[in-house]
Order: structure tokens, then sequence, then C-alpha cells
């Protein structure tokens, strides 16, 4: 049976501007369960190098319902700091059998 596993979401929360007018934000760690963590095909792994400039190490499977924000933000997978980036790829929940329907792509953190 499949199981994903729990990773860390890294979400700002604006705390107020400095001096200058710039926002100045927090970092807090939300705990995500029952996230697939999947290897790409070399394929995937070139063409993203070629389209964006990014390694691709990951493609996570994010459970049915789950509201975060997963576009260009950093998240912890096994210990490590990773960078999701470019747009969740989201199914239409009525047509994926399983528990999970959007994919991230993830990357080295910059």
């Amino acid at each position: 049976m499949i199981k994903g596993e729990k990773v860390f979401l890294i979400e700002k929360v604006l705390i107020g501007v400095d001096a200058f007018g710039v926002p100045v934000y927090d970092e807090t760690r939300v705990g995500v369960e029952n996230v697939l963590i999947g290897q790409p095909s070399t394929d995937d792994v070139a063409n993203d190098l070629n389209l964006y400039g990014k390694q691709l190490l990951f493609v996570l499977g994010i459970p049915k319902g789950d509201q975060h924000n997963w576009q260009d933000t950093a998240v912890i997978i096994r210990g490590s700091r990773f960078k999701t980036y470019g747009f969740p790829l989201v199914q239409t929940e009525a047509n994926v059998p399983g528990p999970w329907n959007t994919q991230v792509k993830v990357a080295r953190y910059e």
C-alpha cells in the first residue's frame, strides 16, 4: 500500500514593515501529512533544467483537500530544506482515484 510522509511547508507571515516601508516576514513551519515524495524521470530532469534552469529533485503528491500555497515556497523533506517551483498541477478530485490530486516540483534550496 502506498503511504505518504510528513513534510514541513515554510509559510511566511507578515510581522510588520521596516523603516523603509519594506515588509518584514517571519517563517513558520506547517506540517503536512501524507505527502508522496517521488523521483522524477531523467527526461523530466533534463526538460526542467532546459526550460526553467532548475534541477528537478522530487515530485510531491499533495493530498486532496490541501489548501496550502505550494507555489515557489520552501519545504523541508526528510530534514533537508528544498524549494518548490512552477505552478502546482492540480487534477480534478473526482477524476483521481487515489488520495493525492496535486503535483508539485521541488528543486535544491537556493
